[in-house]
This record gives C-alpha cells, structure tokens and sequence, in this order.
C-alpha cells in the first residue's frame, strides 16, 4: 500500500468514526478534516465530497457481505450448513465494518432517496435473497420447519446479527462462544426437548379413590334386622 493509499484508508476510517458518532448528514467536512489534521481543501485532493466518502465506506462494507455470503453458501454442505457459514461470516464482517452498519440504521431515509446511493438497496436485496433461498431449500430437504416463514426469519435474525453493539470483553465469553450461542438458539431453541433431563416430567393423574361403604346408623341396621327375623318367622 502506497502512501496515498494509506493516508486516503486513514480519512475513511476517521469519517467513518464521525458518520458513526453524529450521523453522516450531521457530520461535516471541515469535522473530517480537523479529525485528520488537515485543513478541508487538503482533504479534496482524495474526495470530491462527502458523499464520496460515504460511497466508499458503504460499497466496500456490501460488497465483503455479499462476497462472504456466496462463499459461504459455495463451500456448504446443506442448508443449514449454509446458514451456519453466514451467521460466522457475519460477526467477522460487521466487526470490520461497524460504522457503515451504524450509517444505514441512522441515515437510511437518506440514503435511499439519492440517486447516487441506489445501489444500496440493490445489495440488501440481494442478501436476502441469499438467506431466503438457503431458508426455503432447508425447508424442501426436511431440515427446517414446515411451516417457517422464510422472510420473516430472514428479517428477525438479520435485525440481531446487524445492531452495532460492542460486546464488552469481559472475558465471559469469546467471539466464537457468543457465535455459537446464538447458533444453538436458533436451531435448537430454549425449550428443553421431552424426555430430556431438565424438562418438566408430566403429572400423572392422581389414583382414583373408592368410595367408602356406606354405614347405615345402628338404628336403622336394628329395625332392618328385626324385621328379616319377623319375616323368617
């Protein structure tokens, strides 16, 4: 990398910081170049204008997303060995990409009304194709639920991957461990399968009591035995 190169990086990643924090419409060039230590004509020697910053932030985070999920559906066995592959994909990805992440969420309304950025829906729309068809296909080959909603899932579990939160390392859990947390949640769930230690055991009807021999009072027992002996007689 030259050292053009790595300057044009470094104002990217600082913009990329502020559009983050403020908001890209908020956010201004001269704030750009103050974070750089430049003054705003030096920063025009690497963009034309704001939007191209932003162009290069949200094109360059799409395209790594796009190019990970197709290799992760490449390279998968099955369905949801596909899904598995996306899910991993996504951590590392977001990781590196946290401020276009937190720009689509805050300037969306933006964004998706200028032209120059059309190509953005474009995208997102691809990568839901991408999660759709593995969802459906798991569905047709009996590994997913008969009746999942393919798009529903797809938007539900893009929503968790996709919120820009930094775990805080407090040494609980690794990368890796949140990963597959979240893997077992959403294949397995939370309900304890039957049978399983853990779940609860079902109650067994309470054994039925018979009723007691009625006891008829001593004097109706009296009158009753004295008058078989009458009748005897």
């Amino acid at each position: 990398m030259t050292a053009t190169s790595e300057r044009r990086a470094h104002l990217v990643s600082l913009a990329g910081e502020l559009f983050a924090e403020k908001g890209f419409r908020a956010t201004t060039v001269r704030e750009i170049a103050d974070a750089a230590g430049i003054l705003s004509g030096s920063l025009y020697h690497h963009f034309d204008s704001k939007e191209s910053i932003g162009d290069e932030i949200l094109s360059g985070f799409l395209n790594d997303v796009l190019a990970d999920y197709r290799a992760a559906v490449a390279e998968a066995d099955n369905p949801r060995d596909a899904i598995e592959r996306i899910v991993h994909s996504s951590t590392e990805t977001l990781a590196r990409h946290r401020a276009a992440l937190s720009m689509l969420q805050n300037d969306w309304s933006y964004f998706s009304s200028q032209p120059r950025f059309g190509y953005l829906r474009k995208a997102l729309q691809q990568i839901e194709r991408i999660w759709i068809t593995q969802l459906e296909k798991g569905k047709e080959a009996g590994l997913f639920r008969a009746d999942l909603d393919a798009k529903l899932t797809y938007r539900l579990v893009r929503d968790i991957l996709w919120i820009p939160v930094h775990w805080q390392r407090s040494g609980d859990w690794t990368p890796a461990q949140v990963v597959d947390g979240f893997l077992r949640l959403l294949f397995d769930g939370i309900a304890a399968p039957t049978g399983r230690r853990g779940a609860a055991a079902p109650r067994e009807p309470a054994p039925s009591r018979k009723p007691a021999p009625s006891r008829k009072p001593a004097a109706e027992a009296a009158r009753t035995g004295s008058g078989r002996v009458a009748k005897r007689a």
